[in-house]
């Protein structure tokens, strides 16, 4: 695989999850930001709560709807997922984590992988 610097492998995750999110989720967000820290790799994307959810979100059973649904949304996604980083990195996944906030609108999506990404840098 062709070396490359951490921003532009930070770059071809979030290009890849946004993807993700538009083609599985029917919405993409509005800023995705990756971040690589060893073997982790973190993903905050932003904007992802659709205008129904928002308003759904006002309500404190609506807020724990949105979180169930979009949790179940995401572990429907999990093989599809994984083989989105596992394609971009090379790197095999040990654990997937995830948390919406429905006040923000923000999706935090954690990878753990069996390497550390550090040594593929420029």
């Amino acid at each position: 695989m062709k070396k490359m610097t951490k921003g532009q492998w930070e770059a071809k995750i979030s290009e890849a999850m946004i993807k993700f999110e538009k083609e599985f989720m029917g919405r993409g967000p509005t800023e995705t930001v990756t971040y690589i820290i060893g073997d982790v790799i973190l993903v905050r994307l932003k904007g992802v709560l659709t205008p129904a959810e928002e308003q759904l979100a006002t309500v404190s059973e609506g807020a724990d709807l949105i979180k169930e649904t979009r949790s179940q949304l995401l572990e429907g996604a999990r093989d599809l997922l994984t083989n989105i980083i596992i394609e971009v990195t090379g790197c095999g996944i040990k654990s997937l984590h995830s948390d919406i906030s429905t006040k923000t609108g923000e999706r935090i999506i954690v990878f753990v992988l069996d390497k550390d990404l550090g040594n593929k840098f420029i």
